[in-house]
């Protein structure tokens, strides 16, 4: 998939990984649609957008993706203004153990809104023209992080949803591919959250555990990510895949077939 001229919308869109995501979507052509609740910065960072890439290369739109209401109407905006989708990337997503059902809320259940949303847009059974459908797991969706268990369950069903939505839609014939991005620790404001007491919660003994673990893997820059999920977005042969990131190098995770 060629990105000069396409369409894609981006939750989470307008720090860390999130911000990556987008530019790396805009250097390569596309205009993209930046969603966040975050106004202020949302506003600052399409300014920025601007000068560099032009005006009419990006359309913010503040929605939480735990509204229904906001994330359709964000989408039929972006419909509006540049025409139907053609890539969607589910990456809004927090830690916090303490407040579990909000991380599931946002992790989990926002992805699955947005996807489910997005495809009244792109289904070719419903008149759209394809695309491809990218959602931000982690390498705590493919294994456990003991510190962060919710963190870890909501990025396992990403994943596990990831991979059917791609079997459903090449069995239904929808024409939209979906694969995982599965990263290790990145250099973003989220991994603050990990050494959190209030975020961590009732596992905050286990705050030098994720330290080691950190040692161990390595930390990533945004820009590497981005040019794995640049990737999983233009290589049209990609489909129902998960993708590891880590410091030494990207593997495609092998799953025992169900079906």
């Amino acid at each position: 998939m060629a990105l000069v001229g396409k369409i894609a919308v981006v939750t989470g869109a307008v720090q860390g990984l999130g911000k990556g995501l987008s530019e790396i979507l805009l250097q390569n052509g596309a205009k993209v649609a930046l969603l966040d609740v975050n106004e202020t910065e949302g506003k600052s960072l399409k300014e920025a957008f601007d000068k560099q890439y032009g005006p009419d290369k990006t359309l913010f739109l503040k929605c939480n993706v735990e509204s229904e209401e906001q994330f359709k109407a964000a989408l039929q905006k972006t419909v509006q203004t540049f025409g139907r989708p053609d890539i969607m990337c589910n990456n809004a997503g927090i830690i916090n153990e303490t407040d579990w059902e909000k991380a599931v809320s946002i992790n989990l259940m926002g992805v699955v809104r947005g996807t489910y949303l997005t495809l009244e847009h792109m289904n070719k059974l419903t008149g759209g023209q394809g695309g491809v459908v990218v959602n931000v797991a982690s390498m705590a969706g493919l294994g456990p992080l003991p510190s962060i268990p919710v963190y870890t369950a909501t990025k396992h069903g990403v994943v596990g949803f990831t991979r059917a939505m791609a079997a459903a839609s090449d069995m239904s014939g929808y024409g939209i591919r979906f694969n995982a991005l599965c990263p290790a620790f990145i250099q973003t404001d989220i991994i603050n959250a990990m050494y959190t007491p209030e975020k961590v919660g009732q596992f905050t003994h286990l705050i030098d555990a994720t330290k080691k673990l950190m040692e161990k893997f390595g930390m990533l820059q945004v820009s590497e990510v981005a040019k794995q999920f640049l990737q999983l977005v233009t290589d049209e042969t990609k489909n129902g895949e998960a993708l590891m990131v880590q410091c030494k190098g990207s593997d495609y995770v092998t799953f025992p077939s169900l079906i």
